[in-house]
């Protein structure tokens, strides 16, 4: 019995022997691998680094960055290619023909560095004896350009430049119509896109030309700077910024109000108060978690996304809330981008390589042309911190004003909205009659209704942001200022006078289609309010009611405006046929 204890202990030794074996013999088949399984669980944890993205890197970024820039100037130049010729156009309300020549005589009759320093275009080089065309082509050829990298997500320095480009042109040439913060806040926008992108390579994940953090940071310094000053205009403008009200007024006086507006006008008083608080914590405390690492950083950029998206559903206020959007991106690396991609995507299993074999150590060492983007980089960040002086001491400066470019190229600028909100609502109503006598009391005044802003009280608000109609717009303005203050809206009632196709484009009903023109236009000053939800007006259709102010311009004739309108230099439109 001895024996056999002995003969099974030996042979239970031999098996374990064997399996230790085993167990050496498959962790030495592992690359640096030891016989603790210690390599082999560190390489396991390897593995599972490149199944998802880690943070600090910006490919991802860029990608959702440049697409974003590229859908506003999309909408942008398709706006232009809408509006430009009966707003800038040969026989636009203001010809940038005419603004051109002025401005050459201005710098003493020569197109040189004088001109192009007043009012950088491409338009100075172009034939004049076509300006429709020239706007045409510069708005079709933005939104060729546009339109590809937003489909592609690839862009180079070219291509982002000849965008910033271009749109310059027409917003140097634009006059009043132009004459909006957001123009300035795309510009520069764009103008920091160009320093994402590689200089000639198309491709959404350029290796050789990783996104520039000195870059992602000038983003991140613009959404601070369009926050703080928004926030502090407020705070240093309406006293209703200040006794929390300002919201109580804001939704039925906004410029063009949409349906949600509607809603939101009839929400509570403590509503109201709330989020008149949370726009101060948003413009004026948010803006500085960008400052605190990347986790309060991504929280800015959250908060500050999630405001915009609140405000694109509470009214129409052009492109500008989608534009704020786009350097919010920029609070955002590639880990906590990657759920806008999908598993498998070329740009994101091309990131995942570039992480690896940065950890591996096989990244590719700097080339040449690597170093030289250094150097550009690095100015770029000298360069927006050079401009940012002025508005930064604008920033502070208890006169602060809003919407002011210190350079002609608009690279740096300030920014602001709704410093004061209008307290009621006032609207300018174009009507016309086929009364030979304005003063007959049995002549029958038929109104003219815009494209969008609030006309006919049984017309629904619209919805169209991001798009934008600049002469709704601008009516919003006339409508608090005189006549005198706006002389282009004599003009278009002249342009009214005479049926004017041109003009007539720009607006959603003509009283007159199909028959004689008017004999004469008046403008009307109406006060609108939105009726109540629920109410017996609203039951009948209506979404305003309103009270006429009185007369906002007499009523005038086509022979009447000969003397005006030829001591502005405006052409006289024709007479038609039957009133000769």
């Amino acid at each position: 019995s001895v024996n056999m204890a002995a003969s099974a202990a030996a042979t239970e030794s031999s098996v374990r022997k064997r399996r230790v074996d085993s167990r050496r013999t498959q962790t030495d088949r592992v690359p640096g691998g030891s016989s603790d399984g210690t390599a082999n669980n560190g390489d396991s944890e390897k593995k599972k680094q490149f199944v998802s993205l880690q943070p600090g890197t910006y490919w991802l970024t860029r990608i959702v960055l440049l697409r974003s820039v590229s859908f506003i100037y999309f909408v942008a130049f398709t706006v232009a290619y809408n509006q430009n010729k009966q707003l800038i156009g040969e026989n636009g309300l203001m010809p940038c023909k005419n603004y051109l020549n002025s401005v050459k005589r201005y710098v003493g009759g020569k197109i040189g560095t004088s001109a192009l320093a007043y009012a950088p275009s491409v338009l100075w080089f172009l034939d004049w004896t076509s300006m429709d065309a020239n706007l045409d082509c510069i708005a079709l050829l933005g939104m060729a350009l546009s339109g590809f990298v937003l489909v592609t997500g690839m862009a180079n320095m070219v291509i982002m430049m000849t965008l910033w480009v271009l749109y310059h042109s027409l917003v140097n040439v634009g006059q009043l119509w132009y004459s909006f913060g957001w123009e300035s806040q795309l510009l520069e926008t764009g103008f920091l896109a160009v320093f994402l992108c590689p200089l000639w390579t198309l491709s959404q994940v350029p290796s050789s030309c990783p996104p520039s953090l000195v870059c992602i940071w000038t983003f991140r310094w613009l959404i601070v700077r369009i926050m703080l000053g928004a926030g502090l205009i407020k705070i240093r403008g309406d006293q209703c910024w200040r006794d929390l009200t300002c919201m109580d007024y804001h939704y039925e006086t906004q410029p063009v109000p949409n349906p949600i507006s509607y809603y939101m006008h009839r929400s509570p008083w403590w509503f109201h108060h709330f989020e008149t608080l949370s726009n101060h914590f948003i413009e004026l405390i948010a803006p500085f978690f960008t400052f605190l690492g990347r986790r309060m950083c991504m929280v800015n950029g959250a908060i500050q996304i999630l405001f915009q998206v609140v405000l694109i559903i509470s009214g129409n206020l052009s492109f500008l809330n989608w534009l704020t959007i786009v350097p919010s991106w920029a609070c955002f690396d590639d880990a906590s981008l990657s759920f806008l991609f999908r598993c498998g995507s070329r740009a994101k299993e091309a990131v995942l390589e570039i992480q690896k074999k940065k950890v591996t150590g096989q990244a590719p060492k700097p080339t040449k042309g690597m170093l030289i983007r250094r150097v550009v980089n690095i100015s770029l960040g000298v360069l927006i911190g050079v401009l940012s002086v002025p508005v930064v001491m604008n920033l502070l400066s208890p006169r602060q004003v809003m919407n002011t470019s210190f350079d002609p190229l608009r690279i740096v600028n300030t920014y602001g909205a709704f410093g004061s909100i209008t307290k009621e609502r006032t609207e300018v109503i174009f009507q016309g009659t086929l009364s030979p006598d304005p003063k007959d009391p049995e002549a029958v005044w038929e109104e003219y209704q815009f494209r969008c802003k609030p006309g006919d009280v049984y017309r629904r608000p619209c919805l169209i942001s991001p798009y934008h109609y600049r002469l709704d717009w601008l009516m919003w303005f006339a409508a608090f200022q005189t006549y005198e203050q706006s002389e282009w809206v004599i003009h278009i009632a002249g342009r009214l006078l005479a049926n004017d196709s041109t003009v007539l484009s720009l607006l959603d009903h003509n009283p007159f289609q199909g028959r004689d023109p008017p004999r004469w236009v008046r403008g009307e000053h109406f006060r609108y309010k939105f009726s109540q939800p629920g109410s017996a007006s609203a039951a009948q259709g209506k979404w305003w009611l309103r009270k006429r102010i009185g007369a906002y311009f007499p009523a005038v004739d086509l022979e009447g405006l000969r003397g005006y309108f030829q001591s502005r230099n405006w052409p006289h439109p024709h007479i038609p046929p039957s009133r000769s």
